[in-house]
């Protein structure tokens, strides 16, 4: 595909057209630069639960059917992050849209007639305006709530608002390493968050998890999230980062409020973890597609309850392992008869998706998804959030197009 051909040029197009593009006129900027090509297309996003795909009207247009996740094949594109042929009537092609590889929604395409959909120059350049319309979808969604908006099936409660807007993307992946995490429920959150950083081979990671409910919990844990955000950029180690939680948390409140957490630094060149465990469930390593252990080395108090935080744990992994990490939520979540979720259940959960070759986000929606459903109907759950570290370059592959 050379720069003059065709599906360049609409690629440039939508190049020009976004410095100045209105986030409500995205999908109608897509079908103006496709035009010329016999093309058309809508966009879907994914709804926050990550449930259906919904569709992006264009402007004055009409609103477009929710698309099931589970039960159709758009959402087999979207749970595989691999492009799919429909046979219509009329054919179109599924192509995923992600940013970077943070899975973000579908881009339906409508050939011309005639043109058959599995042709390897459609599809091509259809992946090429599914990759740019990802990361138009990222940056405008910064410039009003249109596209916030499309992504939710009811409203979100305040709590939950101001916690989302602080947390890094659900997937992010390099040449060799995948990283993925997942927040249930999405409208009503507690304290739980998680972050992420990748800088010359070293991944530091961590999940969070503030005491109590709602509002409250959250604004724990997003002074906890900027203290850890604050110390890292400036270099510090782990136990200085710890350290720089425990005296946020203590300097804002009185009232002994804390939050658990793991902290942890992942070296992708040795594949040397080191790791704080601050009061929180350890996490489990995953080996050849089999849960082995969990890491509980280096056992400390909770962040915000101070104490000396010079310990720090350390274990070596090996190429293709995984670790999941995860908060009380998820293994305290109890049923109607009261049976708990437990952990058993979620490596065994764990091994049967890994072992069906799926991508790490997609390992992560259906173990929040079993999770959701374990748990008793309008039972009063924490919240659960899920983190998986896959060292692996087949695993950062699958999380692209």
């Amino acid at each position: 595909m050379s720069a003059s051909d065709p599906w360049h040029r609409a690629l440039a197009d939508l190049v020009t057209r976004s410095h100045r593009l209105p986030p409500d006129e995205l999908p109608t900027a897509v079908n103006d630069v496709l035009r010329p090509l016999g093309v058309r297309a809508t966009v879907y996003l994914v709804d926050v639960e990550q449930h259906h795909l919904r569709p992006l009207p264009e402007r004055n247009g009409p609103a477009g059917e929710l698309l099931s996740i589970d039960a159709s094949l758009a959402g087999r594109a979207f749970t595989h992050v691999e492009a799919h042929v429909g046979q219509g009537p009329p054919p179109r092609l599924w192509l995923p849209i992600v940013n970077g590889t943070d899975r973000l929604g579908l881009l339906e395409v409508f050939p011309p007639a005639g043109t058959d959909p599995a042709d390897e120059t459609l599809r091509d350049g259809c992946l090429l305006i599914a990759g740019l319309v990802g990361h138009l979808v990222t940056t405008k969604s910064g410039y009003g709530d249109n596209l916030h908006h499309a992504r939710r099936s009811r409203p979100m409660d305040v709590s939950a608002e101001v916690l989302w807007e602080q947390l890094p993307p659900l997937t992010f992946a390099s040449a060799d390493t995948a990283i993925n995490a997942l927040l249930e429920p999405a409208y009503e959150v507690g304290g739980d968050a998680f972050d992420y950083s990748l800088a010359g081979g070293t991944v530091s990671m961590a999940i969070l998890d503030g005491v109590g409910h709602g509002l409250p919990a959250v604004l724990t844990t997003s002074v906890a999230l900027g203290a850890l955000r604050a110390a890292r950029r400036t270099g510090a180690d782990l136990p200085g980062i710890a350290r720089t939680i425990d005296e946020a948390i203590t300097a804002t409140w009185s009232d002994a409020r804390f939050v658990t957490g793991i902290l942890a630094e992942f070296d992708t060149r040795t594949g040397v973890l080191r790791y704080v465990e601050a009061g929180h469930p350890p996490p489990v390593l995953l080996r050849r597609g089999r849960a082995v252990r969990t890491l509980s080395g280096a056992r400390q108090l909770p962040l915000g309850l101070g104490h000396d935080r010079a310990g720090v744990a350390q274990a070596r992994l090996e190429p293709g392992d995984r670790l999941l990490l995860h908060t009380d939520g998820v293994t305290e979540a109890r049923d109607a008869a009261g049976e708990l979720f437990g952990l058993s259940r979620l490596a065994d959960l764990a091994e049967r998706h890994i072992g069906s070759g799926l991508p790490g986000a997609e390992i992560l929606r259906r173990l929040s998804h079993a999770v959701a459903a374990h748990r008793a109907p309008r039972a009063r759950g924490d919240d659960a959030t899920l983190m998986l570290l896959e060292w692996s370059p087949e695993a950062a592959r699958s999380s692209e197009p």
